[in-house]
């Protein structure tokens, strides 16, 4: 099953309209069937020996050691007002987990490879089944992306190289998603979009409101 464009209410007002709404679907259908190709591709570069480290690297927590040391980062950059940095990144997982879980999935419904009965001849699952069945767009990748945007735009004034293992993370940890057969490259594309938005939208306004509060307290310093 794939993602399959509704006709829209306006061609039924207009039918002449239908034309334009038939060749979008031509060219959705053909955008998603490429889709699918690349799946296969991917999903069967595969080998015995590193299905377990693909299955390890889909689970957050086997990147602990990454995590601390951006905590780490983040603290010795910011000191006390590193707190804002932890705020945020858990409002930037908020936001990208609540938009790609519930909001996309429900609304595209287009099911995970896994669940594709025409690949199910074809497609390799070291790791079985995925929980849900909708996979567009792919939290993982929502999730790690915004949190690679976000820290990169937070930590590289000091630590340029950070924005490299932000986002060889993020790459990593999304394409193992596609090789235990859990979503579609465009499901892993789409989640990268929104998850970079997501960074930088939460980014931009934690610029903002860090302004404010030194502006505030530099007024504050001013009157006593």
């Amino acid at each position: 099953m794939i993602l399959r464009p509704k006709k829209c209410s306006i061609c039924d007002t207009f039918p002449f309209l239908d034309y334009f709404c038939t060749e979008n679907e031509k060219h959705f259908l053909m955008l998603a069937e490429l889709d699918s190709q690349f799946f296969l591709f991917l999903n069967g570069l595969h080998a015995d020996w590193l299905d377990p480290i693909m299955i390890a690297i889909t689970q957050m927590w086997v990147w602990l050691p990454l995590y601390a040391l951006w905590i780490y980062l983040a603290i010795k950059q910011y000191g006390k007002r590193s707190w804002w940095i932890f705020l945020a990144v858990g409002l930037v997982v908020l936001c990208s987990d609540q938009l790609s879980a519930h909001v996309c999935k429900p609304l595209f419904q287009r099911l995970r490879p896994c669940f594709n009965s025409d690949l199910e001849e074809f497609i390799y699952l070291p790791k079985g089944m995925a929980g849900g069945r909708f996979g567009f767009v792919s939290s993982h990748a929502a999730n790690t992306f915004s949190i690679a945007t976000f820290l990169t735009a937070a930590l590289r004034k000091k630590n340029r190289w950070v924005g490299f293992t932000l986002f060889a993370w993020a790459l990593i940890s999304s394409y193992s998603r596609i090789y235990i057969g859990f979503h579609y490259p465009g499901d892993i594309i789409a989640g990268a979009i929104l998850g970079i938005l997501v960074g930088l939208i939460i980014r931009k306004l934690f610029v903002v409101f860090s302004k404010k509060i030194e502006e505030k307290k530099s007024e504050q310093s001013v009157q006593i």
